[in-house]
């Protein structure tokens, strides 16, 4: 609508209202919902909305080493020059078995920090933007397992209560919190199977795992030492496998660039050289999806040898 003195105007009519009684508006920003908040009350709200994540124990451990660099930091400045901070004390970090932390490892704590600011932006609105978090370039997926003679040495070399524990997932190729947790609930020796929760797996489905001989013998051992647990030390459950022991052993076996998680890639890259086709090696892993079982595919007998000849009969001569 054009007033009098040609001007615009908003067409909008206030009937029977003087411009007296219309309502100020104030001319000060409105104050943001999440105004003042720090990292450590970030923290404490995505520990309670993630209780059930897999990772939650994980992450904990990791949220405490940040929280030294972050701590009582108010969310807004939280910048990238804090960020660089964080990345830059990650990279000097030397790890137990005497080792720098990688830049894979890192990026899992830039990742994290990075999922809570933008929670904190998006769901809780407690801040307008975030800072670019640029994580670090990460090679192809990192393959170390043992051949039989490394395995045979590690055997040789592991105190008795671990050695169960070693043969069961060089067995079964369980992920580390899925052996520290097990149950005799959850094993079937007459079907000769186990299997693991869905709210225990990593894929939050239920695992089902086919048991050899070799691991029937190695759970037949720790019979009787628990009533509710499978893999004990004097007693009690053994929830802490990557020990001082489990190092040792590998330094007296001269087993070197050698992780507790490895023994799952051992007991994958087995099953292929075996000729265990992708597809079952999956289910039988656990898997979500393929990605994770193509790091194994170089390894397999039945990949595509003699492929190239189904179509030498098509091609015109």
């Amino acid at each position: 609508m054009i007033n009098r003195k040609g001007m615009q105007t908003t067409g909008i009519r206030f009937s029977g209202t003087s411009k007296k009684e219309l309502p100020s508006i104030p001319n000060h920003p409105k104050e943001e919902a999440g105004a003042g908040k720090t990292w450590n009350e970030a923290v404490s709200l995505w520990l309670e909305e993630t209780c059930t994540k897999t990772t939650h124990e994980e992450d904990k451990k990791k949220l405490e080493w940040l929280k030294p660099f972050l701590g009582e930091l108010a969310l807004s400045a939280i910048n990238s020059q804090v960020i660089t901070q964080v990345r830059s004390a990650s990279a000097k970090v030397i790890t137990r078995n005497g080792l720098g932390r990688t830049q894979s490892t890192t990026n899992r704590y830039l990742a994290l920090l990075r999922s809570i600011l933008i929670k904190a932006k998006d769901e809780w609105e407690w801040l307008e933007r975030i800072p670019k978090i640029k994580l670090f370039k990460e090679p192809p997926g990192r393959v170390r397992f043992l051949s039989p003679e490394e395995a045979k040495r590690l055997l040789d070399e592991l105190p008795e209560h671990l050695l169960a524990v070693i043969r069961f997932d060089l067995a079964t190729g369980l992920r580390l919190s899925n052996v520290a947790k097990l149950k005799w609930s959850d094993i079937d020796f007459k079907h000769q199977h186990a299997w693991v929760e869905a709210r225990d797996s990593k894929s939050r489905k239920s695992i089902a795992i086919d048991l050899n001989s070799d691991a029937i013998q190695a759970l037949k051992g720790e019979l009787g030492k628990h009533s509710e647990r499978v893999f004990t030390y004097k007693g009690k459950p053994l929830d802490n496998l990557n020990t001082r022991a489990w190092r040792n052993a590998l330094k007296r076996a001269g087993i070197s660039d050698f992780r507790f998680h490895d023994l799952r890639h051992t007991w994958a890259s087995w099953h292929r050289q075996s000729g265990t086709p992708a597809h079952e090696l999956q289910v039988l892993g656990g898997w979500s999806s393929s990605v994770m079982v193509e790091r194994y595919a170089h390894l397999g007998k039945d990949v595509i040898a003699g492929a190239s000849k189904r179509i030498e009969s098509i091609i015109p001569k």
